[in-house]
């Protein structure tokens, strides 16, 4: 098959567990760019926290961050698709969340904010390497659509919040155990990647997705070949094409090296 996209995601994927690139990685890329072959990030972070990364790796290209919400190239700003959360269902949320005292991250603007800087949003932000912005009162902060939130906690509050919310006509994923996504319908991975496609006058048959959770599955079945990781649970392995070594074990090298270095 011949590749002319390769869509990564970044955490538990391109990411090892330090939140490194490994050289190895890097330098994969690096040829397979020079080969013709686009790469972009297709990531559930924020576009702040996925350029970083973009400009480490010289990337120059539309970004996909917050699972398909945001599409934006990485050298001129220029957005290629945007689906907020409508702000009557954002609000929804955040009443549900109050209910099970669960913490929500609110994304506006490409910031991030929260009503409480619990052990959970300090463990976030450390982890995405961007600032926390403190409202009193996010109900009264809302005053227009989101682009993401973000309930974190326990998984089994989380899957009661998920059935609470399962009525409602929203996409609801996961991208880490304790990490439940609630998003706009056309919001994910897939529409994401069909707007980087569409402006590439490229044939999605011709794209290599890789990536290792839930919020994946979209571009998996979007993307002409889907590479899965080792570290993935089985239900996302069942729509792999090839599963690849663990994000530890530059799974995302060995992939490109084998299937489009060759």
């Amino acid at each position: 098959m011949e590749f002319k996209l390769i869509a990564i995601d970044l955490d538990g994927t391109l990411l090892n567990n330090d939140l490194e690139i490994s050289p190895r990685a890097a330098a994969a890329i690096k040829t397979a760019e020079s080969r013709g072959v686009k790469v972009t990030l297709c990531t559930g972070r924020m576009y702040a926290s996925a350029y970083p990364y973009a400009q480490k790796l010289g990337i120059n290209i539309p970004l996909i961050t917050y699972n398909g919400a945001l599409v934006k190239n990485s050298f001129d700003g220029e957005v290629l698709y945007e689906k907020n959360l409508p702000l009557e269902e954002a609000r929804h949320v955040v009443k549900i969340c109050r209910e099970f005292d669960c913490q929500l991250n609110v994304y506006f603007d490409d910031k991030l904010y929260v009503e409480k800087s619990d052990y959970w949003a300090k463990k976030y932000a450390g982890r995405v390497n961007v600032p926390l912005h403190e409202v009193d009162d996010l109900l009264k902060f809302l005053k227009f659509s989101p682009i993401k939130l973000l309930a974190m906690g326990q998984e089994e509050v989380l899957h009661t919040i998920r059935e609470q919310l399962s009525d409602r006509g929203l996409y609801i994923t996961r991208s880490q155990p304790h990490f439940l996504e609630i998003l706009n319908p056309e919001a994910t991975k897939g529409k994401g990647l069909a707007a980087v496609v569409k402006r590439l006058a490229i044939d999605r048959k011709n794209v290599m997705a890789i990536g290792d959770n839930e919020n994946d599955i979209e571009m998996f079945k979007y993307a002409g070949y889907a590479v899965v990781m080792a570290n993935a649970d089985d239900h996302v392995k069942a729509h792999a094409d090839y599963v690849t070594k663990n994000n530890n074990d530059d799974g995302v090298a060995e992939a490109i090296e084998k299937l489009v270095l060759v």
